[in-house]
């Protein structure tokens, strides 16, 4: 007669893990740390986001689609006169938040820092420091839902990105590239394969079939997606990382600090 045996339970921390469980949590509570405070500070700046030394047109993703603002690619011309002046204005505020909320409300995100800010849990077989499950049933998590819609703005985020890494192409004397011109163009193709590896694009081209083979362009579209999924977490970390180093390059060249570097 076999015996079940209860589960351990486990004290904040209390692991049988001999390994270092610890360090991947630390390390993304480290770098999405460091990449809220960069990004949350240089959206309030509303300065030296743009770049035109040297004949080039570069803009900061994170203030791109730029509505209003005091750059040549501003689309509505400058601050308009319904926004209070006692407000803070930096044109990054009016779009930043839809990019933030499809990026934090991301399968894989929610994973990371779930165990890296909540310890929920903090590693596998590590014990927690509540007895609860919350779940994402009840407000706040709830919200959580909503990244399927996010994703419908990203994408249309991602033609705006596209079109400032093909201006970026195109000095006052013509065409040319500079390393501002690879660095805008390497932030499309890693936020374009973040965005197209998304659990949720892939529900949507091959969702609500219950036999995908009979719609070979959507099972082809489905497969394309898979596979890019497979790798969306190094997706989330290669764009995260290159979307904030775009906006310090630009930042730096418009301050004078480094020089934009023309290779043809």
């Amino acid at each position: 007669m076999s015996s079940a045996s209860l589960p351990i339970k486990r004290s904040f921390g209390q692991t049988m893990r001999k390994e270092v469980w610890w360090a991947y949590p630390l390390l993304v509570f480290s770098g999405l740390s460091a990449f809220v405070v960069y990004s949350t500070w240089a959206a309030f700046q509303g300065e030296h986001y743009f770049y035109a030394g040297g004949g080039a047109h570069y803009l900061s993703p994170f203030y791109s689609p730029e509505f209003f603002g005091a750059s040549p690619h501003a689309m509505f011309g400058v601050k308009p006169a319904w926004i209070p002046d006692w407000l803070p204005f930096s044109p990054a505020l009016l779009i930043l938040w839809a990019p933030a909320g499809f990026r934090f409300t991301c399968y894989y995100y929610r994973g990371a820092y779930y165990k890296a800010f909540w310890a929920d849990p903090p590693a596998c077989a590590v014990g927690e420091p509540r007895n609860s499950y919350w779940g994402e049933r009840k407000f706040p998590l709830i919200l959580q839902n909503v990244h399927r819609y996010f994703l419908y703005l990203a994408l249309i985020f991602l033609i705006f990105l596209a079109h400032d890494s093909w201006k970026s192409f195109w000095f006052n004397d013509g065409f040319g590239i500079g390393l501002g011109t690879i660095i805008l163009t390497a932030n499309v193709f890693f936020l374009g394969g973040y965005t197209f590896s998304c659990h949720s694009l892939r529900h949507l081209v091959g969702g609500k079939c219950d036999e995908l083979s009979k719609y070979p362009v959507r099972q082809k579209a489905y497969n394309c997606v898979s596979c890019i999924n497979r790798q969306h977490m190094v997706w989330a970390w290669c764009s995260l990382f290159v979307v904030g180093f775009s906006d310090i390059y630009v930042r730096l060249c418009s301050m004078g600090i480094w020089h934009d570097w023309r290779i043809f």
